[in-house]
């Protein structure tokens, strides 16, 4: 173990390779043991193509508008990977080395990642029910404007934001497949279940990550806990917009949706609080100065806090024109 004291963060970081490097294996897969976005969908080479196709439009006209106007909001969020490649890459790039276990795992990630924008792009396409150019200009707009999610480019609290993004994004893309399945749109259920497990898996790497800082430096990684928290969780679709719509419009009426379809509610934001305190055992760690025993009680009353807003908020009940959306 290493004093905080004594350390700086990239030097935690540079510690914390050798754990990394036994892990890896676990938090990613190999490219072949991994799915590609054509086991999901019809191919285009065999005979059969044209009816599968009619097969998966006939299923898609049972999706809900609001469901829809989610499942794009979460593509749009997908492809817009290079931004969060690009901003992950800045923070773990220790000591310039390409080589080094954290940029293996941020180009592993991004690999696993890639796959899933792909994914629903493509079935999206094959719906029959997008205006893919307005979809795809969101997705331009969102990768040019650019991220504002405030951790600082600091290790600790772009890990506490990744821990809180990706099991949000397992919670969506889980919950949409439960809808599509419900409505009998079993390919889209079976594409949002794997893409979830995805999510699943790099929820607890990033969570994983958070607990080693934990163990080596708590009050530094526990002060940029309660940063994070008190400035709130931005989704990185957060400057979301249409062709024509100022920056960050369209986020408002993307998360009504989510709202009313009960994919991603205000509630689930104050049940992610409480699971990262409890994995991350919040309430009994040790070894704190006087501000991260300040920072701890803060969170550890936040969930109910939270939860009391929450209970009051109603949802919203109007129901946006997105542009994307044919019929």
């Amino acid at each position: 173990m290493i004093s905080s004291v004594m350390y700086t963060r990239t030097e935690v970081m540079k510690y914390l390779e050798n754990f990394l490097d036994d892990t890896l294996p676990e938090f990613l897969k190999s490219v072949e043991d991994s799915w590609q976005p054509a086991d999901f969908l019809p191919d285009a080479r065999l005979d059969n193509f044209f009816d599968e196709i009619r097969d998966l439009k006939e299923r898609a006209r049972e999706l809900s508008y609001d469901l829809l106007a989610v499942l794009i909001g979460d593509t749009i969020t997908e492809e817009a990977l290079p931004t969060y490649e690009s901003w992950i890459m800045s923070i773990h790039d220790i000591n310039n080395d390409e080589h080094s276990s954290w940029m293996k795992w941020n180009r592993g990630w991004t690999a696993e990642e890639n796959r899933h924008g792909d994914l629903l792009n493509r079935y999206l396409y094959l719906t029959g029910r997008i205006d893919m150019r307005q979809m795809e200009a969101s997705t331009q707009y969102l990768i040019a404007d650019g991220m504002d999610i405030k951790t600082d480019n600091d290790p600790y609290r772009s890990f506490v934001y990744t821990s809180f993004q990706e099991t949000a994004t397992n919670y969506s893309h889980r919950r949409v497949g439960a809808l599509a399945k419900k409505v009998g749109e079993t390919t889209l259920s079976r594409i949002c279940n794997f893409i979830a497990a995805d999510e699943g898996r790099h929820a607890k790497a990033y969570k994983t990550f958070v607990k080693k800082i934990f163990e080596v430096d708590p009050s530094e990684m526990m002060l940029a806990y309660e940063d994070m928290m008190r400035k709130k969780i931005v989704m990185p679709a957060h400057y979301l917009r249409e062709l024509g719509i100022d920056q960050g419009q369209t986020f408002g009426h993307f998360t009504d949706a989510a709202q009313r379809t009960g994919v991603y509610t205000s509630a689930d934001y104050v049940e992610i609080i409480e699971t990262l305190n409890r994995e991350w055992k919040i309430g009994s760690m040790s070894g704190l100065n006087e501000s991260g025993e300040r920072a701890r009680d803060y969170l550890m009353a936040l969930p109910e806090r939270l939860r009391r807003v929450a209970d009051r908020m109603k949802i919203p009940q109007l129901q946006y024109k997105f542009k994307w959306i044919d019929s």
